[in-house]
């Protein structure tokens, strides 16, 4: 029988098909009555809500696909979703004033003004109504669009049937919760495409102004710049990072491959992931989890193949010095001749105040910004200014990827969809599939900067950053030092895929954000461009034990899914392998037991030797120790790595330098006074269990919370926010988000394991609000309710039939 009969046998069978009012899951309204019993044409969808409020949507294309998935949205994350939709309509100072601050999933903007200038830019310019007009593969396909449009729907249509009953307090009764367009869909796809572009300059291209008489702000030297950029690119996405893991058939007990992502994302706002299956039968089948607002899974899997993203190492933007025609600062000169600056004149409407009009500047280049952080000056002065240039800002094809991935029978097929449609903006990509296939490629949107061209065309500003970060700043004068165009691409000046970093059929390939050079330690990559990242270079504690695991895990092989399952929860701190036992040798050596704080205080330390010697190394809810090593690191990290280590990085031995604690640089001993005396004012014991004093609180109860923070290296990275006020860590900030672990056996359902550790909505009175929470802390997982007789099965099965209303 196939599945579309399947499916068809399903509806008409002794499962009942629910009403929208009757079925919707509490995390929704309560009902509104007209939803009874709707009538009339429009979009629809079949949605089955299983354990956990996990829905599983069907539709007949993808313009009810959409619909049914911007409706689920709605029913568990309205406000957040509204949120977002406020942000790239420009009026957040209309609805929450000019000087209050975003939620930063969007951008980078500093205050509402700000992001309110810049995306009420775009939508006067015109800029995604003219993308989505290009033809695919350069624009968006026919599928994507219908799935926005879709999308943009079945939000309406929950929104209109159930406004007046939402519960979640953050925007009940709120004026800002709006019916949306299919192009406000198409443009939060945007943002989400420039974050590390366009989205990161916000304030400097919103501030930028003609130099006036008034002597022009300071600039940076080089040296300080290319500082400057090193921070701003290594914390470029300090919220979102990931770990994800791939094995080859060789290495696992069935020949079949493996596939762990974990995704390290906000755990508030607008960047959560939300949980679901999409379905056209015959057309599509696929699971995962999509960051809101997405009418497609973004990491997930199908029958046949499974995929996570880690946020990659490549610099999306790069900068073009402007030399300006002496008599006016608004024209430039490129080979000599004048080029005048286009002008974009935005008003913002702001709450109780007049309207605030800007004027911003662009150029052949791109917008000009004054600054790229407040540790990054670019001033505007008589003689030079700087413009941005993001290939991002013309890239509306993510969704294409996203589907081309749904659709794919094979990590061929995934790696066929990245060629195709060159949609990912800031993301590495790693696959494994049935027939026992591993891959992972750096397959991302950047600037078409080559080292050659950076050699040739690197301003004096650009000498320090380009090297240094990545960050190529190039001399706007010359038209030769335009980024040209590879013939494999889909745009101009962005690289095609034969250049892309990439790494297929090795018994595993990992990343955590570090570059693609150790994907695999014993097959490193090589020969890729600087702007993709760096070789031979230091690697993060966080990739070195993942690599140190992931490559035991294929040695000794046999693998299954769970082995994936205890990969995940191992929580194993490699830092402290490193250096925990060097610590505790040393504290009890210390005459009299104490040790001299920072303000000069001596410190009693001698409690905290025998529990860092006890330590048990891992960062379970459970052990004893963990929470004073990890309040000490975090101090002693900060003292500069040449007096840290007494056996400095070596390019032949990646892995496992540096190393060798150096005890007696004086910062290590302040950094363990410090801490005993931090905990004890909290009144927090050394040996305390970590889950007791990190934590999260929800509907008033704690949930303790495992995993650690990056300089721990845990591969289940935990960002947790320090308060001890409140008991400790009372609250995380992002970390561990929807992970999965997806393996296959003989049959045609996948063996998947799913956690999305936040849980699905954020409305503190739906019962989906804690509830993978709870799991989370327990280190349990959900199974994957993939296969029709796997849904049907489900003791918490509703089905919902959704229509527009006309």
């Amino acid at each position: 029988m196939t599945f579309r009969n399947r499916l068809r046998l399903f509806a008409v069978s002794g499962l009942a098909l629910f009403t929208v009012s009757a079925s919707l899951p509490p995390a929704a309204a309560s009902g509104a009555p007209e939803a009874r019993h709707p009538k009339g044409g429009g979009l629809s969808a079949t949605i089955r809500y299983t354990e956990y409020g996990i829905p599983h949507i069907v539709a007949k294309d993808y313009a009810n696909l959409g619909f049914g998935t911007g409706w689920a949205q709605a029913a568990d994350q309205v406000c957040t979703l509204a949120d977002g939709f406020v942000t790239v309509r420009g009026e957040r100072s209309k609805f929450f004033g000019p000087d209050a601050a975003p939620d930063f999933s969007l951008s980078s903007a500093a205050k509402n003004l700000s992001s309110d200038l810049y995306f009420r830019g775009v939508r006067d310019s015109g800029t995604v109504e003219k993308l989505l007009k290009v033809p695919a593969p350069a624009g968006p396909g026919r599928d994507a669009k219908e799935s926005m449009r879709g999308f943009a729907a079945g939000y309406n249509a929950w929104l209109r049937q159930n406004r007046h009953r939402i519960t979640d307090p953050a925007c009940r009764g709120a004026s800002w919760v709006r019916p949306v367009t299919a192009l406000d869909v198409a443009v939060r796809g945007f943002a989400l495409a420039v974050l590390g572009g366009q989205g990161r300059g916000i304030d400097g291209i919103t501030a930028a102004r003609p130099p006036t008489a008034a002597p022009p702000a300071a600039g940076v030297t080089p040296k300080e710049a290319a500082a400057a950029a090193r921070r701003l690119l290594a914390t470029q996405n300090a919220d979102m990072g990931s770990n994800a893991v791939a094995f080859r058939g060789s290495t696992t007990a069935n020949g079949r491959g493996l596939l762990l992502g974990n995704p390290h994302y906000p755990w508030d706002g607008g960047r959560r992931f939300w949980q679901s299956q999409q379905t056209i039968p015959g057309e599509l089948n696929v699971a995962g989890g999509s960051l809101l607002g997405s009418t497609t899974i973004s990491i997930g899997h199908n029958a046949d193949v499974a995929w996570s993203h880690t946020v990659a190492t490549g610099v999306t933007l790069n900068l073009h010095q402007l030399t300006l025609d002496p008599a006016d600062p608004t024209v430039y000169l490129v080979d000599g001749k004048p080029q005048r600056m286009t002008q974009r004149k935005v008003t913002v409407p702001v709450k109780d105040a007049a309207p605030v009009t800007r004027t911003q500047w662009w150029t052949r280049y791109g917008p000009v910004v004054t600054s790229l952080g407040a540790a990054l000056p670019l001033p505007w002065t008589a003689s030079t200014a700087y413009a941005l240039n993001d290939p991002n800002a013309v890239n509306l094809r993510s969704a294409d990827t996203s589907l081309g991935f749904s659709r794919a029978r094979s990590t061929a097929g995934i790696e066929r969809a990245l060629h195709r449609s060159q949609g990912l903006p800031w993301v590495n990509t790693i696959a494994a599939d049935r027939s026992g296939n591993s891959f992972f490629s750096q397959s991302q949107v950047l600037p078409r900067i080559t080292d050659e061209l950076a050699a040739r065309c690197s301003t004096p500003l650009g000498r320090a950053t380009y090297p240094s970060a990545g960050l190529a700043v190039l001399d706007g004068s010359k038209a030769s030092c335009a980024l040209g165009r590879d013939r494999d691409a889909v745009q101009p000046g962005i690289f095609g895929p034969g250049r892309m970093p990439t790494l297929k059929n090795t018994p595993y390939v990992e990343n955590s954000n570090d570059s693609a050079w150790l994907t695999n330690a014993d097959r490193p990559l090589t020969g890729y461009e600087r702007v993709f990242g760096t070789t031979a270079t230091q690697r993060s504690v966080r990739t070195r034990g993942a690599i140190e695991d992931v490559a035991a895990m294929a040695e000794r092989g046999r693998l299954r899914v769970a082995d994936l399952e205890r990969q995940q929860f191992a929580d194993r701190a490699p830092t402290g392998d490193l250096v925990a036992a060097d610590v505790a040798k040393w504290c009890a050596a210390l005459p009299g037991g104490t040790a001299v704080g920072s303000n000069g205080t001596a410190v009693d330390v001698s409690a905290a030797c025998p529990v860092l010697r006890r330590w048990d190394r891992s960062v379970d809810s459970d052990s004893r120790g963990a929470l004073l090593f990890d309040r000490f690191w975090r101090k002693a990290a900060a003292v500069p790595a040449a007096e840290l280590w007494k056996v400095p990085f070596d390019a032949a031995d990646p892995v496992r330098t540096p190393r060798g604690l150096n005890t007696a640089a004086p910062g290590v001993s302040k950094a363990l006074a410090d801490t005993v005396a931090e905990l004890r004012a909290a009144g927090i014991a050394l040996d305390a269990p970590l889950g007791d004093h990190q934590f999260v609180v929800r509907n008033g109860k704690r949930i303790p919370v495992g995993g650690g923070t990056e300089s721990l290296g845990v591969w289940n990275k935990i960002e947790p926010v320090w308060n001890p006020a409140a008991g400790g860590y009372a609250e995380v900030s992002a970390g561990s988000s929807y992970i999965q672990a997806v393996g296959w056996d003989s049959s045609r359902c996948p063996v998947a394991r799913t956690l999305l550790t936040y849980s699905q909505s954020s409305n503190p009175n739906s019962p989906h609000h804690s509830d993978q929470t709870r799991l989370f802390s327990g280190e349990r997982w959900v199974t994957s309710r993939f296969c029709e007789k796997d849904i049907a099965r489900s003791p918490q099965l509703k089905v919902v039939r959704v229509h527009e209303r006309r």
